[in-house]
């Protein structure tokens, strides 16, 4: 869909000579919408959107680069100069991918340069890649094609480029379970991968925040609702809204926003190390491997932060009074029920990892690649495959994450009726039949779309706030 915009819009793209005046005027002309002479942020935006170019702070980036008598917007010599420019840049890089100097760049040649650069992918991924610049269908791209599908991109250099493939979106709906983000090794010199955990983290806390009422009644329906005690969504929500006010419906949000800090930076640090267990010396990790170091990095993470997940259950479960904040919460609970507590539904919280983890990566990936073919993909598209990677995730993992959210919730009990992981599956089987393993998965899956999108738009702003759009 967007190859086809941008041949609409970019019509002698193909024909571009870097000295052709008139190639730059038509195109300049197409982007001037409202035919003041001038290009503005507004104009270039939205010239960029029909391309496909969802970059938040690109058009600014553009116009800002041009701009030589700062006045907002591009005339036609300062645009087309910037052109000129921008496109001896893009030579330099397309001259570096084309290794054996014949004109053009296929797949092997992209798969050799991303591994020099720490990015290990797959023939299959360079391919893709490929495709998303290849007009002609020759699964080999020219110049023609690199300039008309970089032209007004801001990214300057193959670094650049590559970072734009790699951290297009971070998604976070609250279940952290997700394989840890893969920084370059230019990356991790030049401190640039501290920016995006901060980023994301920022953004996962904005996004948690936002969807804490859903959430709260995910956990409340798990641990509260059953046959003979049926709690509908509205009728929970003024349940709550009665016993504690407004307020009441973020119990538990502090401590869920708390834990990113701590849980990204263990799961980053331990991804590193059980990648250099898992590898050859001075071989690249295969994709199984990395996954696997993923799945292990997740668990560590998990077991680490796992007290603060159980006091998180307490803390949105607790009615008004009972406690008056995390601290005195944890005292309770280590004085009443002792430092087991702290680890009550641990083990089918780690089992869920894995399912989560690998359908929510693979539907994920294999969405993206139905969706569209392009490397470069839109907000809405990213969106999508994110929802329906998650909601897929979610469905395999759920009755896990409902086990253990009742044995947190239960773990006040005496030991005598403290059930395993495996009785109160058969306990809620047996009551609620199979469908009470999902009790709360309508708000888990309403929170879902919000969760993506605020996440997505957040993490996009402080990339631009951070220096690293």
């Amino acid at each position: 869909m967007f190859q086809t915009l941008r041949t609409l819009l970019l019509p002698t793209a193909r024909c571009w000579d870097a000295n052709s005046e008139r190639s730059y005027q038509d195109l300049f002309e197409r982007l001037d919408t409202n035919k003041d002479g001038k290009v503005d942020v507004a104009e270039l935006r939205a010239g960029l959107k029909a391309m496909g170019i969802f970059r938040l702070g690109a058009a600014q980036k553009i116009v800002s680069s041009g701009d030589k008598n700062k006045d907002g917007s591009l005339d036609f010599n300062e645009f087309s100069r910037y052109l000129k420019e921008h496109e001896k840049k893009l030579r330099l890089t397309f001259k570096s991918l084309d290794r054996n100097n014949d004109g053009h760049i296929d797949a092997s040649e992209i798969q050799q340069s991303l591994a020099e650069l720490g990015m290990d992918i797959s023939r299959e991924n360079s391919q893709k890649i490929l495709q998303s610049m290849d007009i002609d269908g020759t699964m080999m791209v020219d110049w023609n094609e690199w300039r008309e599908h970089f032209l007004l991109h801001p990214a300057q250099n193959l670094e650049e480029i590559v970072r734009y493939w790699k951290h297009s979106t971070v998604l976070d709906i609250g279940d952290s379970l997700a394989i840890p983000d893969e920084f370059t090794e230019e990356e991790k010199s030049s401190g640039g991968w501290w920016k995006q955990l901060v980023a994301g983290a920022v953004a996962g806390a904005v996004s948690r925040t936002g969807t804490a009422p859903l959430d709260r009644m995910k956990v409340f329906m798990q641990v509260h609702s059953s046959k003979t005690n049926r709690i509908s969504l509205i009728g929970g929500f003024k349940q709550m809204i009665m016993e504690g006010g407004l307020a009441s419906l973020w119990r538990g949000n502090g401590i869920n926003v708390l834990k990113i800090a701590p849980e990204t930076a263990i799961k980053f640090m331990a991804y590193e190390q059980y990648k250099k267990l898992l590898s050859s010396e001075g071989k690249k990790i295969e994709t199984h491997k990395r996954f696997m170091a993923g799945s292990l990095a997740g668990a560590t993470a998990q077991t680490a932060i796992y007290p603060m997940e159980v006091l998180k259950t307490r803390l949105t479960l607790r009615k008004t009074g009972q406690y008056s904040g995390m601290f005195d919460c944890a005292k309770k609970i280590l004085r009443k029920e002792g430092v087991k507590a702290f680890y009550k539904g641990y083990v089918p919280n780690l089992v869920g990892i894995i399912p989560y983890a690998g359908i929510d990566l693979a539907v994920y990936e294999s969405a993206l690649c139905l969706i569209n073919h392009s490397a470069n993909p839109g907000v809405l598209v990213l969106v999508a495959c994110g929802t329906i990677s998650s909601t897929c995730g979610q469905l395999a993992s759920y009755p896990l994450a409902l086990v253990r959210t009742r044995m947190q919730a239960q773990a006040s009990l005496d030991a005598s009726d403290q059930p395993s992981m495996s009785s109160l599956m058969r306990k809620i089987v047996a009551k609620d039949g199979f469908f009470g393993l999902y009790r709360g998965i309508l708000p888990n899956f309403m929170k879902v779309i919000p969760a993506v999108s605020i996440s997505y738009v957040v993490y996009e702003y402080m990339k631009t706030g951070l220096g690293i759009s």
